[in-house]
């Protein structure tokens, strides 16, 4: 349920409503936008049917929110969100942000050089895998601490920030520790309690949609985040699986728009997974930001034949050069522009 306050309800109105709402074993969450103040109650909504709440002083209206995510939905929040991941760089607003580097941390000279090479074409977020959910039990699993210690260097180095995956509950502080944004993968997407837990951190959360999830999953596993405190979220379309075989997966665009009808958190969109193959991500990252995406995760590596995981799918510094310089048109065509370098 949602209740509305009046354009020019005060402070003390809004926490009267607040306390209110607590005693009645309820939780309220509180949204302030430009025009008004919207306040999202977690629980069961029994005990608020029968309390008139529209009497209460400052409360214009009180409404069921008919979709099962309550917090993710444009009903709670009608504003887009704009994400601050720190240093100057914001998802949501009108510039398109870009991630970038290797799927996995393999050593420091390669780290580097590529954070070097996508800093100096754009780049503003440093992506890079130091734990790896690999199919195969046999495939590299990543180099743990020692690589999250080199993500630390390489993007205070290049003054970028750093996104990068947490699988396991245990690993939160230590990722914390090291990360700037922290990313919860596609096969992690309904672990819910590896979503409560970042949900009560303080820190912006890259969500990716599973490999098989309707969007209305992918909303809900958002909601989890929310749910517990953190509206940081930030959600990634990484394609998903269907009866076609020429690709990795199929890239769903239509995510894009869609989503953003039902949500106000942004979307980022990852083409490298998305494809599985480095000749399409050109292609399908200028359609995504045209449809509206509010960001990319590029992967890069300076000699994919010898990269320790997703080689495929992975573009050479020159080719991301490229793609930055192609990106940047189909913003300026959409009225957007890609987010310049991050200030520290």
């Amino acid at each position: 349920m949602i209740i509305v306050l009046k354009p020019h309800a005060t402070k003390r109105q809004v926490d009267h409503l607040i306390e209110r709402i607590k005693t009645l074993g309820l939780k309220p969450m509180v949204s302030r936008g430009t025009e008004r103040t919207i306040i999202g109650v977690i629980g069961s909504e029994d005990a608020l049917r029968v309390q008139p709440l529209e009497v209460i002083p400052g409360v214009e209206k009180v409404m069921p929110v008919l979709k099962p995510y309550k917090l993710v939905s444009r009903e709670f929040k009608p504003e887009s969100s704009v994400i601050d991941l720190g240093a100057g760089v914001r998802v949501g607003g009108k510039s398109v942000v870009v991630m970038a580097g290797p799927c996995s941390v393999e050593n420091r000279a390669m780290l580097f050089e590529t954070a070097r090479l996508v800093k100096r074409s754009g780049a503003t977020v440093l992506r890079g895998g130091a734990f790896k959910p690999r199919t195969s039990p046999y495939s590299f699993q990543g180099l743990g601490e020692e690589g999250l210690k080199l993500l630390r260097d390489a993007a205070k180095a290049t003054k970028m920030r750093v996104v990068t995956e947490l699988m396991d509950t245990r690993d939160i502080r230590l990722i914390n520790q090291y990360a700037d944004v922290i990313q919860i993968g596609a096969r992690n997407m309904q672990n819910f309690e590896l979503l409560k837990e970042v949900g009560q951190l303080r820190k912006p959360v890259l969500l990716k949609r599973g490999l098989s999830a309707t969007i209305n999953e992918f909303l809900l596993a958002a909601e989890y985040i929310l749910s517990q405190g953190n509206f940081d979220v930030v959600l990634c379309e990484r394609g998903i699986r269907t009866f076609e075989d020429q690709t990795r997966f199929t890239l769903d665009l239509n995510a894009i728009p869609v989503i953003k009808k039902l949500s106000h958190l942004p979307v980022v969109v990852d083409p490298s997974h998305g494809t599985g193959s480095w000749e399409y991500v050109e292609p399908m990252a200028k359609a995504a930001v045209a449809a509206g995406a509010d960001g990319l995760m590029i992967e890069v590596h300076p000699n994919p034949e010898v990269a320790l995981s997703d080689g495929p799918q992975s573009l050479l510094p020159k080719r991301f050069e490229t793609l930055m310089r192609e990106v940047k048109k189909v913003a300026a065509a959409v009225g957007r522009s890609v987010s310049k370098e991050a200030e520290r």
